[in-house]
């Protein structure tokens, strides 16, 4: 058993997150792990991803995802806790409480598996990305990473899959749809108007219709162009509504 820890402990990536300050990360274990997937089942995948500065984005993309990004250390002691509640109830991983930070973490180093391991893998890098990272850079990188489809990541070649655009000129309607997917964008395709989409997409604008009052509606939603630099202390999107899905959140 401690061999297993140790073993476990010196894949953590103890020092090379500091790289991070100034360097873009290469294939990431969550690539890694759709290529093999995909290899196993004898089909080819082209990973597709575009690299985008924060400065470059609309203000309500980042208002439309983690709803305490700014205000909390990485994890959600309190969502943990409930998380792992509820999995006890229902004897299975049920619940997912995974922060913007937190899911870096699964996506640069990890798996989608919910094994116990590697939940604890997460917690513990996820504290070394808030420790090394500046709030912006953990936001850039999450952005420029994360899954949005076969093949699919990073916010701009998303946007431009589904959108046919830059992710520079989103609109909220479509910074809502992305954020709709996050948790399952294998299964569900942000361009669509299906009721899972639907529903998850006006939840998210609900959250923020009550958190920001009249700033963000369907008839304002073009309204708004600031950075994203210019919003760190107010940002604010949930993100403990998550299902379970394909990303293991």
């Amino acid at each position: 058993m401690l061999l297993i820890v140790i073993v476990e402990l010196a894949t953590i990536p103890w020092f090379g997150i500091a790289r991070m300050k100034n360097e873009n990360p290469g294939p990431t274990a969550m690539m890694k792990q759709r290529m093999d997937e995909a290899r196993e089942e004898g089909k080819p995948l082209k990973i597709t991803q575009r690299w985008i500065a924060l400065s470059k984005l609309p203000r309500h993309v980042i208002v439309a995802e983690d709803g305490t990004f700014y205000s909390h250390s990485g994890i959600d002691w309190f969502e943990v806790q409930e998380s792992i509640q509820k999995n006890v109830r229902e004897r299975r991983p049920a619940r997912g409480a995974s922060t913007i930070t937190q899911q870096l973490a699964k996506n640069l180093y990890l798996s989608t598996s919910k094994d116990p391991v590697r939940k604890a893998k997460e917690l513990i890098i996820t504290l070394l990305l808030e420790q090394e990272l500046s709030k912006n850079r953990i936001l850039e990188l999450y952005l420029n990473v994360i899954e949005w489809g076969r093949g699919v990541f990073g916010i701009e070649a998303a946007t431009q899959t589904y959108f046919g655009k830059s992710a520079s000129a989103l609109t909220l309607e479509e910074a809502l749809r992305l954020a709709a997917v996050i948790p399952s964008p294998l299964r569900h395709r942000p361009d669509a108007d299906s009721p899972y989409v639907m529903r998850r997409k006006n939840i998210v604008l609900q959250r923020l219709t009550v958190r920001y009052a009249n700033q963000y509606s369907p008839q304002k939603e073009n309204s708004s162009s600031q950075s994203l630099n210019e919003v760190q202390d107010d940002a604010t999107m949930d993100s403990t509504d998550i299902d379970e899905g394909d990303n293991g959140l």
